[in-house]
């Protein structure tokens, strides 16, 4: 009943999807609350501020985060722009004029400052809007949203605060007077259990899958070892373009060449600057920039330039797939607590793309299936008989005795052993598994969803507050940045609007 704000800080891992990286009550919406808010945040996340936040316009936010982060770039919310513009000009939109298509082009279709410029002033001019305050404010800060100077920030591709919105729908009904704040802290763990768990799941799941290749190009290859799966479709999708691309014109009197490039049936030309002996390459679309991958127009240089592999600088940690691996320092001065399950995933995590690759290389020809195919069986023989000497299940955490492990070829293994040697190998699991009295994770997150469902959904007077939260990439042993991660923090809405 006294409408305390909630807010969320949410970003992406690197694949893609969305972490849930804090939460919190506040007491109110002043500067010296925001401040509090971004500094508890801040610590939380060991001193490293993000290269980008998404937050709802709003100038006590705006003012706590240059206070407390100074070297991080803002970025408003473009969908509750949207959303605040359509309310404040309803009586534009009554009319059935077109002020929101050109609105939104202002936002979304211009690249070059010129180009807004000339569109804002012909929208302001045509529906007589030069005394509107609202207006004028949005126009003040175009720098948070307009494509010509967000385009020299990362965003790994966000725009809003929406991710948010999706973790708000889970604890929404728990955001009421009539619920006492220990069930709702308890209700928000399992909240961010279920998301995690989700995480691991895509993890999981990433690791089993081999790339789809629509053509098989050494810088796909590369790309495929280096890039998570989303990230790998991405690029992928921007190779396919660049075989559609062709130079306009080119300057190859300097080092550093000057093209234009263009892409048919596309009317935009980019400009794009390569140096051969150095391998750089720069587009004016910037998308490395603020996706952190290279474009098509990028591409068709590196290959008129006879650059056939992508150069490291053009791989960002933070879309790889080792990009959460943590190292020494990062733990230094800190108390850890051992988490065996931590050693567990840290080895299949190296032993399934190994062996993955091994499978794939394996398959090429009947000799070399065949062989594999044998090894399995004394492989499977010689693990089993390790797992037998463990005693209990934090046994997983320690050394096991075993020295180097010498895999014979047996030329007399037949299908039927090998079949049975893995069913000994996952019948041996099972049981151990019940008998130390694990239980099934998937039923618990499916009874919290059916719980969900169907509670009735309650509209919140107030609502959240969002803020979205980017680095521009992870280096090895630092903490996540840049889950392109907005890092929403309750959505910050104009008092006369409602949330969509």
């Amino acid at each position: 009943m006294d409408l305390r704000p909630f807010a969320s800080f949410v970003g992406f891992d690197n694949y893609g999807e969305t972490v849930v990286l804090g939460m919190a009550l506040m007491y109110d919406r002043t500067v010296e609350s925001f401040q509090w808010l971004f500094d508890t945040f801040l610590n939380a996340m060991s001193g490293r501020a993000p290269s980008t936040i998404f937050y709802r316009q709003d100038a006590y936010q705006g003012m706590a985060i240059s206070t407390v982060m100074p070297d991080t770039s803002h970025a408003l919310c473009t969908r509750h722009l949207k959303q605040t513009a359509k309310g404040n000009m309803n009586y534009l939109i009554q009319r059935g004029c077109d002020f929101m298509k050109e609105f939104k082009a202002c936002i979304n279709d211009h690249e070059e400052e010129m180009e807004l410029f000339t569109s804002w002033e012909g929208m302001i001019s045509k529906y007589s809007l030069h005394g509107n305050v609202w207006m004028q404010k949005v126009f003040e800060e175009k720098e948070k949203w307009a494509r010509p100077y967000m385009k020299w920030t990362f965003s790994a591709g966000m725009k809003d605060t929406q991710l948010n919105e999706r973790l708000h729908s889970d604890v929404r009904d728990y955001l009421t007077p009539d619920v006492d704040i220990t069930l709702f802290m308890k209700h928000l763990q399992k909240v961010v259990d279920d998301r995690r768990y989700i995480e691991l799941e895509i993890e999981f799941s990433s690791r089993l899958k081999l790339p789809d290749f629509k053509i098989r190009a050494p810088i796909l290859l590369q790309a495929s070892e280096a890039y998570t799966d989303m990230i790998f479709q991405l690029f992928q999708e921007e190779y396919e373009e660049f075989q559609s691309a062709y130079i306009v014109s080119r300057d190859d009197s300097g080092p550093c060449r000057e093209y234009i490039v263009a892409i048919l049936d596309k009317e935009r030309k980019h400009k794009v600057y390569g140096n051969p002996s150095e391998q750089t390459v720069s587009c004016s679309c910037r998308k490395f920039e603020t996706l952190g991958f290279l474009c098509s127009h990028a591409l068709k240089i590196l290959d008129t330039m006879d650059i056939k592999y992508l150069p490291n600088r053009y791989i960002l940690n933070r879309w790889t797939k080792y990009a959460r691996c943590l190292t020494g320092p990062q733990i230094d001065g800190r108390k850890v607590q051992e988490d065996t399950t931590f050693e567990f995933s840290n080895r299949y995590q190296y032993l399934c793309p190994v062996f993955v690759r091994l499978v794939a290389k394996a398959s090429e020809c009947e000799e070399s299936y065949r062989a594999l195919e044998q090894c399995s069986i004394e492989m499977c023989k010689k693990v089993e008989g390790i797992l037998r000497k463990q005693t209990s299940i934090d046994a997983s955490a320690s050394q096991p005795d075993v020295e180097d492990i010498q895999v014979s070829l047996s030329a007399s293994a037949t299908d039927n052993e090998l079949e049975h040697a893995m069913n000994y190998s996952s019948n041996k699991r099972a049981k151990k598994t019940k008998k130390k009295g694990h239980k099934d994770k998937s039923q618990p997150r499916s009874c919290i969803k059916e719980w969900l469902q169907n509670k009735q959904t309650l509209q919140l007077e107030q609502p959240a507050m969002q803020f979205s939260m980017l680095d521009n990439h992870i280096q090895p042993g630092t903490d996540l940045e840049g889950l392109s991660s907005p890092f929403p923090m309750g959505q910050l809405h104009n008092e006369k609007m409602q949330p969509s």
